[in-house]
């Protein structure tokens, strides 16, 4: 299977996943044909692509890091407990089933501690908030294994990333949601919800110290130069530190009203770029040997002019991994492996292609 952009789906293409809707529910089912009208369909929720089966990929796998049923009741969970903290009226129950959901997912990742973020996320743009706070919970979770973390380390950090946002309901909408740039004055107002939402918690929820401390320290950078308080180094909390991470790279992978998202490559050379200034070193160097930032179906460019599909990824050197060429002139696979063949030493990904 491969990723293909939503742009460049065509009628008669299959699908490789299961693809699910607003709500929730099952929209397309691995296997099915796509028509004209459920490309629309694609196209009107914002999805930035789908996994696709065909004959150049048919030989790829792409594993979900969790369940995907797991992950998207998750989400609509998140959702319900933020529509009830705008009305303020949240139900004890159901900040229970939440809770639960955190012990699942840390669960599912800690039996499988040497997992990688190897594929590109499929998100729902009106739901971004709801699905970008699991997408940091995961990867705040998959630092903290990587890191050593016990399981009740793993339950607090997990309950401050994904409540890293919540203080986001208090922040009016129409400067929430704008579409262009932000004046000052509007930034000072965006910049209030880490704290409005620590206060939030601590007086609202049984919530541990270190979680809403989490909250309250995710928009910190390790040169001063964050929010609300500038801390510097050892002043912000680990947690604090590991979720502005996630939450930075999650938020530069999605599309949003200003802006299109980057791509995976282009995001975590950003955070390999921060490191020192905006984040944790010893953070990065873990996170980058966990996210790939070529994930598993991505087309490619090489240098030397051929293309291919990445089909493996390699935790020592994330930025080379082995890719299946396509060549029309050839039926025999012909692969590339950057890290391990040294006569390619020589060779790089120049950008992402359109197979």
């Amino acid at each position: 299977m491969r990723f293909i952009p939503s742009s460049c789906l065509k009628p008669g293409m299959v699908t490789a996943k299961d693809l699910y809707g607003y709500n929730n529910e099952l929209m397309l089912s691995e296997g099915q044909v796509l028509s004209r009208i459920e490309i629309i369909r694609i196209n009107l929720l914002k999805f930035q692509g789908i996994f696709i089966e065909d004959e150049l990929s048919a030989d790829i796998e792409v594993e979900n890091v969790i369940d995907l049923k797991l992950k998207n009741n998750t989400v609509k969970a998140l959702k319900e407990i933020f529509k009830q903290t705008e009305r303020g009226e949240v139900e004890y129950e159901d900040i229970s089933y939440l809770k639960n959901k955190v012990d699942d997912i840390i669960n599912d990742l800690i039996e499988n501690k040497n997992v990688a973020i190897n594929m590109i996320d499929l998100k729902i743009f009106d739901d971004y908030t709801y699905y970008h706070s699991v997408n940091v919970f995961i990867l705040s979770i998959i630092i903290g294994i990587s890191k050593g973390m016990q399981k009740q380390e793993l339950y607090k950090l997990g309950m401050g990333a994904l409540l890293h946002d919540i203080g986001k309901v208090f922040v009016p909408k129409e400067v929430l949601d704008k579409p262009g740039k932000l004046t000052d004055d509007e930034f000072e107002i965006i910049k209030t919800h880490s704290k409005k939402g620590s206060d939030y918690l601590r007086d609202k929820w049984d919530i541990s110290n270190e979680s809403n401390l989490a909250v309250l320290t995710h928009h910190e950078k390790v040169d001063g130069t964050g929010y609300p308080y500038q801390l510097k180094g050892e002043k912000i909390p680990e947690y604090g530190k590991i979720i502005s991470v996630a939450d930075v790279y999650d938020a530069l992978t999605s599309d949003r009203p200003y802006r299109k998202s980057m791509l995976p490559s282009e995001a975590v050379e950003y955070i390999m770029g921060g490191s020192g200034t905006l984040f944790e070193p010893s953070i990065v160097e873990v996170f980058v040997a966990r996210v790939m930032p070529y994930p598993i179906g991505t087309c490619v460019k090489l240098s030397n002019g051929l293309i291919g599909i990445v089909v493996e990824n390699y935790t020592e050197n994330c930025m080379r991994p082995k890719i299946k060429i396509i060549s029309k002139s050839k039926n025999d696979d012909t692969y590339c492996d950057l890290y391990h063949e040294r006569e390619l030493l020589n060779v790089t990904i120049i950008e992402i292609a359109d197979l």
